[in-house]
């Protein structure tokens, strides 16, 4: 059995009067994010002249500062080599185009071939972030369901993009094919959300669940289904199948919450996608936009169901 990586040290010597020693290493470390260093001073693992000092301890030239960084051992989670479709990526954050049948995060039964699993891969600092289970991951899409996903590449990023998903002012649309045609062309559901009491692993309108808030758009009419343009204004667990079930109208292809039988050629997802993510860019506040197109499957279903009248399924 082999022993344990061993930890990186650095010593660096200040070259000026006055600055404060978690600026300092910051700036001449750049690998460690701002949070990373206030942990390892907390820790002890940065020191002056051989003795801990706090965060706001300021330097004399020609001090020594010495920094421990602990190894990144063996992981549980494994760093994959899997292809990604990376739509935008930036020194704070990736989005990227998730494939339906992808799991988000490595659980019990799909510990490895998840998005975490190739984002390790891709970018391996990500560990340092959330720890190895969630990576760089800020907000989660349905195994069944593809589109844009973001990830953070920094400590700061996260709290930053988790603070702007938590504020409500991300704009997340969806493309969705619906059981049915809705009685109205657009709408808005408000119906608040919650596990179902009776099915556990299940979501559920419920009295006493989280408010939840969905706007939805007919784009187009089938014979029996319709194509919608849907955007959350919240963002609960299965909130766009629970709130269109509820409605009477389920996702195509939801076995969960809608049909058993299928009633459009899918395999293994459900007629959901994630078209548009809208959030500010951590650093300079700008608005980033990331859009994932229409996968080729689901296009030659809508090709299909525009052409019904004439034939049967391909």
């Amino acid at each position: 059995m082999q022993g344990q990586p061993a930890p990186e040290r650095l010593v660096l010597t200040a070259a000026s009067d006055g600055e404060r020693i978690d600026q300092f290493v910051a700036a001449a470390v750049p690998a460690l994010s701002r949070t990373e260093v206030q942990r390892l001073i907390k820790a002890g693992e940065i020191r002056v002249s051989d003795e801990p000092v706090k965060s706001s301890y300021r330097l004399t030239v020609g001090e020594q500062i010495e920094i421990t960084i602990p190894a990144i051992e063996e992981h549980s989670v494994l760093a994959e080599d899997i292809p990604l479709e990376v739509l935008y990526e930036d020194d704070d954050l990736a989005a990227v185009n998730k494939p339906a049948g992808m799991v988000v995060h490595p659980a019990q039964g799909n510990e490895s071939g998840t998005l975490v699993n190739a984002a390790l891969a891709r970018w391996p600092q990500m560990r340092r972030i959330t720890g190895e289970e969630r990576a760089g991951i800020v907000h989660r899409l349905d195994k069944d369901t593809s589109g844009v996903i973001v990830l953070a590449k920094t400590s700061e990023a996260l709290k930053n993009l988790q603070a702007q998903f938590k504020a409500r002012t991300t704009s997340k649309r969806y493309i969705a094919l619906v059981e049915g045609i809705p009685s109205s062309s657009a709408g808005i559901i408000e119906a608040p959300i919650g596990r179902d009491p009776k099915q556990r692993k299940r979501m559920a309108v419920i009295r006493d669940g989280r408010p939840a808030t969905t706007r939805y758009q007919v784009q187009e009419q089938f014979n029996e289904h319709a194509l919608l343009d849907v955007e959350l204004l919240t963002g609960r667990t299965h909130q766009i199948r629970v709130h269109m079930a509820w409605l009477g109208y389920p996702v195509a292809g939801d076995t969960v919450y809608g049909f058993r039988r299928r009633t459009v050629p899918l395999k293994n997802r459900i007629f959901l996608h994630a078209a548009e993510l809208q959030v500010d860019s951590p650093s300079t506040g700008e608005c980033l936009t990331f859009e994932a197109p229409l996968p080729a499957s689901l296009l030659n279903i809508l090709d299909q169901l525009r052409s019904a009248s004439q034939g049967s399924w391909s």
